[in-house]
């Protein structure tokens, strides 16, 4: 038996990168996947490997920003599919930029999506986990944990995200729900191709989120962690921020 059979698994950011990576692992041990995705057609390409697998998922098209969309998708997801035993938040989005240049309305859509977001979805499917005894894993980062340069925005949505997780954990706890996160940095993904280094800045200055190795880590390779803290063998797990970073944050 797999460790996830038929348990429905709700995975944001499930067209690319670790939320592509995250959602293909839980199929690949049994569960009937939520690919949830503001590109629908990634997402359904996520859900066509799945099935190519001979897994069970499917596709939804999802802005974590919209609030009431977010609970009409995961009330479609809990009637189609059945009640969400698992909530996986890996949507995200970042970029560097020069804190005095960055315009509010860029630094408020990075709070929106990767905090904000991951409020949102927790929230529309908390009722559902607190039925099934489920867990929550949210994906904070390196930037959640310390300081980056040109990086407040990021920083801000992610060190939310890791408190938010803290918070949850203790509330749900007696409730019979965990809530964990994991905290990526030097992953290769398409994210991380966004934050082009700003123009004139010296390179130095961003040696401090590298990996000492100067390899990259895979999507999945998170996506094992993520899978590992949502299994019952992590039962015993709560609360925690678990970095995934080759020593970054040691």
């Amino acid at each position: 038996m797999a460790r996830f059979d038929d348990r429905v698994v709700v995975v944001t950011g499930a067209g690319s990168g670790i939320g592509r990576a995250t959602a293909i692992r839980f199929g690949s041990e049994g569960a009937i996947v939520a690919c949830l995705d503001v590109n629908e057609a990634a997402a359904a390409t996520t859900v066509a490997t799945i099935g190519a697998a001979g897994g069970r998922a499917q596709a939804w098209k999802l802005d974590v920003t919209d609030a009431a969309q977010v609970d009409t998708v995961i009330t479609a997801v809990a009637a189609e599919l059945g009640r969400p035993t698992i909530c996986a938040n890996v949507a995200g989005i970042g970029k560097f930029a020069r804190s005095e240049e960055q315009p509010v309305e860029e630094f408020r859509q990075i709070l929106e999506v990767n905090l904000i977001g991951a409020f949102a979805v927790s929230r529309a499917c908390l009722p559902h986990l607190l039925e099934s005894g489920g867990c929550i894993v949210n994906t904070s980062s390196s930037a959640g944990i310390f300081g980056q340069p040109y990086n407040a925005a990021y920083c801000a949505s992610k060190g939310g995200v890791s408190l938010m997780t803290k918070a949850m954990a203790v509330e749900y706890t007696r409730r019979g729900v965990r809530v964990n996160a994991v905290a990526p940095a030097g992953i290769d993904t398409p994210l991380t191709k966004d934050f082009d280094f700003v123009e004139g800045s010296n390179p130095r200055e961003y040696m401090k989120m590298m990996p000492p190795t100067g390899e990259m880590g895979t999507p999945e390779m998170v996506a094992s962690l993520i899978a590992f803290l949502a299994s019952d063998e992590a039962c015993y797990i709560n609360g925690t921020i678990v970095p995934i970073d080759m020593g970054v944050t040691a």
